[in-house]
């Protein structure tokens, strides 16, 4: 399950409520589509903004509808106490695999970010995915602090960063970071809209937002790269750019929740307040460029 493409759904809410029948419907369509994964409460799918039970509710919903495809569930918390209790409702779900993001109040140390991966791996029974999000998280990882990690027990990806646009330089980021982890940990990109350009550096999978509602060109991208055809991911991502330039300026969870809105894959408000979703300008121009880009589907 570590290789291909990673989903990544939005949980959506109905009323400030975890909207289930609607997540169903979500995790279908990418069972449908044939992703590789499904990845339930990454950072798209709010899993900072969901208590225990909820965050319970959705691991639950995730298995139960993902058929025979690998879910993998974010455990992310402020408390190592809270993370460890969160993978045991994981794993009692029936996750295949957990993903930790070191989420922050105070600043960490890289011991402290170590010693957290630690803790939690000690208690483990299934793979975990090391979730490097900094502009989420606040926590930079340095290529050191991975080789470190990736040594713990049932340590099995890492998740990195948008890669440099360059090809060479791309291809030397990934490389260098190869270099410092066992060979049996998977490295996957992140960050949409060099997704092609992971890949095709030599990236083993994609943990993708946009996989997560609109599955098919996200797997258009990875089939390509993943196949050899790098020239053909390179242009899908292309014809997509103007997606992400809208993730850049709007930030790619009000996107994608804007996309799932107008597709009626969700109700409306799906995001938990106090994050609003896009405004009316902006949600004119998620629809006219769904519409523009044949993404519908």
């Amino acid at each position: 399950m570590f290789t291909g493409l990673s989903a990544f759904p939005l949980s959506p809410l109905r009323n400030d409520a975890f909207d289930e029948r609607a997540y169903a419907g979500l995790i279908g369509r990418l069972v449908l589509a044939g992703v590789d994964s499904i990845t339930a409460l990454g950072s798209t799918g709010s899993y900072m903004y969901f208590d225990r039970d909820e965050r319970r509710q959705v691991a639950r919903a995730a298995v139960q509808h993902a058929d025979s495809v690998p879910v993998m569930v974010g455990i992310g918390a402020l408390r190592t106490s809270q993370v460890r209790m969160l993978a045991d409702d994981a794993q009692e779900a029936g996750a295949s695999a957990v993903l930790l993001a070191p989420v922050t109040y105070q600043a960490l140390s890289d011991d402290e970010v170590f010693g957290l991966f630690e803790d939690v791996t000690a208690g483990l029974s299934v793979p975990l995915v090391v979730y490097d999000n900094p502009g989420t998280t606040h926590v930079t990882f340095a290529e050191d602090l991975y080789s470190r990690i990736a040594t713990l027990p049932h340590v099995a990806s890492i998740k990195i960063p948008g890669v440099p646009a360059d090809p060479g330089e791309a291809a030397a980021r990934v490389r260098s970071i190869r270099e410092r982890v066992p060979g049996a940990v998977s490295v996957g990109v992140s960050g949409d809209g060099s997704a092609a350009a992971g890949l095709s550096a030599g990236c083993d999978v994609w943990y993708s937002v946009i996989g997560g509602t609109l599955p098919a060109p996200a797997l258009r991208i990875t089939r390509a790269a993943l196949s050899g055809d790098h020239a053909a991911a390179a242009e899908e991502s292309a014809r997509l750019q103007p997606l992400w330039a809208l993730f850049a300026e709007h930030g790619s969870y009000r996107v994608t929740a804007a996309i799932a809105e107008h597709l009626g894959l969700v109700a409306a408000d799906c995001l938990p307040r106090p994050v609003q979703g896009l405004g009316t300008a902006a949600r004119t121009r998620v629809a006219q460029l769904i519409d523009e880009l044949d993404l519908a589907d």
